[in-house]
């Protein structure tokens, strides 16, 4: 089992970046098979699927039967109102 963990690879900040980029950009459902040829470069199975995952359990995404969707919507205007606003 720990050798298991040992070969498993870990995506770099850089590759979670680039997927979370091409999936917030595309703004529709995306297969895993169409995001592999949208990412730039190579990226394991194995990795891309741990980004997901990641992904997933952080709400940003959903992993449905037909494919994957974005769902996190940025908080712009509160960010704005935050910034105008008196601290108490």
């Amino acid at each position: 089992m720990l050798e298991k963990e040992k070969l498993r690879h870990s995506p770099n900040l850089n590759t979670v970046l680039m997927v979370e980029d091409i999936l917030r950009d595309n703004g529709e459902l995306i297969t895993l098979a169409e995001l592999k040829r949208r990412v730039p470069r190579k990226v394991m199975h194995q990795t891309l699927v741990q980004i997901l995952d990641y992904l997933q359990i952080s709400g940003k995404i959903i992993i449905g039967t037909k494919g994957i969707l974005w769902i996190f919507s940025e908080r712009k205007e509160l960010d704005q109102l935050i910034k105008r606003g008196t601290e108490v």
